[in-house]
C-alpha cells in the first residue's frame, strides 16, 4: 500500500503568508530570504504582533512575476 501526498500547493490571491509558507513558493533559504529583505531585493514583511511576521501575498506574487520577467 502506498501513500500519495498532494503537491498541488497554490499561492492564494490575497492574504498573508508566514515565513515557512513564503519559502514553499520561493526556493531560497531562511538566511537568504532575510538577507534579501535587508538588501531591499525582496518585499519587506509586516509585523502583525511582536511574535508574528507575515508577507502580503500580493507583494510575493509581484516579486515572483518580476523574477520571471528578468529571465
Amino acid at each position: 500500500m502506498s501513500a500519495t501526498l498532494s503537491t498541488n500547493i497554490t499561492l492564494p490571491e490575497t492574504g498573508f503568508l508566514r515565513q515557512p509558507q513564503v519559502l514553499t513558493f520561493v526556493p531560497i533559504s531562511k538566511s537568504t530570504l532575510w538577507r534579501r529583505v535587508v538588501a531591499g531585493t525582496f518585499p519587506a514583511p509586516v509585523k502583525l504582533s511582536p511574535r508574528v511576521t507575515v508577507w502580503r501575498v500580493e507583494d510575493v506574487r509581484r516579486w515572483i512575476a518580476e523574477q520571471g520577467a528578468q529571465t
